[in-house]
């Protein structure tokens, strides 16, 4: 039977580890406020970290953790991705559009081309250029069910985790959506694409300081 106190370890060891702002919170919420594809990259987000969480619980995060190579090339391509990223949002900072009816329906009369593709592809990008986030999920949450050998334990820990994803990422979403209303002023874009662009750049330097110190 699933032990329910492993399961909320799972659950609330997983929910502080995603309240952390990092480079997927980020484009979820951005993607939620222009309600742009909101739900495929929030499926897509949802679907990547479930993976990075299975894996890692069945065991397949220590492998990652000591490919050293693989290590090196996620790491690399995660910085150029979150420099790429953080220049796009100082330039949609410059240049802000706001949130009103032709935006949304312009975003909604592309949501099965060309739009929602890049949409997936960058959220894609974002769960699995992030050595962070293997650091997380994989290697953390795995390190730590490692002290439940049973499998069924483990299922419980896992289903905890998963759980807590799902909400996160999907509350995020809905959040953003609500507050899109808020959202109808340039200023507030610039606000927040310049935050964005910040702490995609924090991110990127901390990850450049790790790749030279190892």
């Amino acid at each position: 039977m699933p032990d329910i106190a492993i399961f909320f370890e799972g659950l609330i060891i997983s929910f502080g580890l995603l309240t952390a702002i990092g480079p997927q919170n980020a484009y979820v919420l951005r993607q939620g406020l222009r309600q742009r594809h909101s739900f495929a990259v929030t499926t897509t987000t949802f679907i990547s970290d479930s993976c990075m969480i299975a894996l890692g619980i069945l065991g397949v995060g220590t492998l990652v953790k000591s490919n050293e190579q693989l290590a090196t090339y996620l790491g690399w391509g995660g910085v150029l991705f979150l420099l790429w990223f953080a220049f796009s949002s100082f330039k949609k900072a410059l240049n802000p559009e706001v949130i009103d009816e032709n935006t949304l329906e312009a975003s909604a009369g592309d949501a099965a081309g060309k739009g929602v593709k890049i949409a997936i592809l960058h959220a894609l990008a974002f769960a699995w250029l992030n050595p962070w986030a293997y650091i997380d999920t994989m290697v953390l949450l795995g390190g730590l069910s490692t002290k439940y050998p049973d499998l069924t334990n483990k299922l419980s820990f896992m289903a905890g985790a998963l759980v807590a994803s799902g909400t996160w990422f999907y509350g995020l979403a809905a959040g953003a959506k609500k507050m899109a209303p808020w959202f109808a002023k340039k200023v507030i874009w610039r606000i927040l694409d310049s935050l964005i662009g910040i702490i995609m750049l924090i991110i990127a330097s901390l990850l450049i300081y790790h790749q030279l110190s190892n």
